[in-house]
């Protein structure tokens, strides 16, 4: 006949049987993927707010070039215009790290910024064709910032594509596959290939006057 254990001894026996559960379970997450999923999780969310920054930054330089050029030259007020739409539209869309999660957003994020970015191209062509404008101190510097603006954010933008695909592929392959599926983990959005062609695309300038 088997003999019962105490109940002090049966409650430690029970607690330190779901400790080594608790412990199993940890190990195999940590196996398949679970840390890593969190890791670059986290990683993707402070990329891409490094992405938002630099396309903040650009947006706040924007206003005074347009000033500074307006305030100089009467022609190209069609550019200027252009410019002003584009980051009124771009600065109009609600932004925060979920964004990445939902793929119609970010579609819609990158269309208003390619157009932001196509329409100021066509405003640093233009300065660089007035010579009265490059020699306006405020007009260099600022042309200056927003040409090294460009540069960080491609340098952004290629660290969070980057970021999103290590996570997609963990997402996509097995046996990490399996906890993407226990705990809803989907593919994260990226840039598009269609918007990352378009803004590769050199803009057309015409400084024809009428």
């Amino acid at each position: 006949m088997t003999q019962l254990l105490p109940l002090p001894f049966a409650r430690l026996a029970a607690r330190l049987a779901g400790m080594i559960t608790t412990l199993m379970l940890l190990t195999g997450l940590t196996g398949c993927g679970y840390n890593e999923f969190q890791r670059l999780d986290e990683s993707s969310k402070a990329a891409w707010s490094e992405v938002l920054n630099q396309y903040q930054r650009r947006a706040d330089l924007i206003p005074n070039l347009v000033a500074a050029i307006r305030g100089a030259i009467d022609a190209e007020q069609e550019t200027l215009t252009q410019v002003v739409e584009a980051r009124s539209k771009a600065t109009a869309i609600q932004v925060s790290p979920e964004m990445i999660n939902d793929p119609q957003a970010m579609q819609q994020f990158q269309a208003a910024q390619g157009q932001l970015g196509s329409s100021l191209s066509r405003l640093l062509a233009v300065v660089e064709q007035y010579p009265q404008l490059k020699a306006i101190e405020q007009v260099r510097d600022l042309t200056a910032a927003l040409e090294g603006t460009e540069n960080r954010i491609a340098v952004a933008r290629n660290r969070y594509i980057q970021t999103v695909q290590d996570y997609n592929v963990l997402t996509r392959s097995f046996p990490t596959n399996l906890t993407a599926m226990l705990f809803s983990y989907s593919p994260k959005s990226g840039f598009l290939v269609e918007n990352e062609a378009a803004l590769a695309q050199p803009p057309a300038v015409n400084l024809g006057r009428q």
